[in-house]
């Protein structure tokens, strides 16, 4: 069983798209926050089930979608480090994973 990271930035995404959310539909956003959480935890279980990132393919980051999300993720040394989340009709910048990424792990 993988561990499961989250890191600052990709709270701070989640927490901005899910403020957004909230101005017309509080419990919109709730449930967004939740079925991240929730399809975020299974990866413990299926640490590679999310899909290749088609923008940076080949690459070692993976995504999972949870509308109106995407989860980008790597998978290293037991442990699942949540890197980003964004808006699924936004433009992913190739850079911006990089940045993210644990200390080159």
């Amino acid at each position: 069983m993988a561990g499961i990271v989250w890191t600052e930035p990709a709270l701070e995404d989640l927490d901005e798209i899910a403020e957004y959310i909230a101005i017309d539909k509080l419990n919109a956003a709730r449930r967004l926050v939740r079925s991240v959480f929730e399809r975020v935890d299974l990866l413990s279980h299926s640490p590679n089930s999310g899909r290749k990132v088609q923008e940076l393919s080949p690459s070692k980051y993976k995504e999972v979608i949870v509308g109106p999300c995407r989860v980008f993720y790597r998978f290293t040394e037991g442990s699942v480090y949540i890197l980003h989340v964004m808006r699924v009709e936004r433009e992913l910048r190739k850079y911006l994973l990089l940045d993210r990424d644990i200390k080159g792990r």
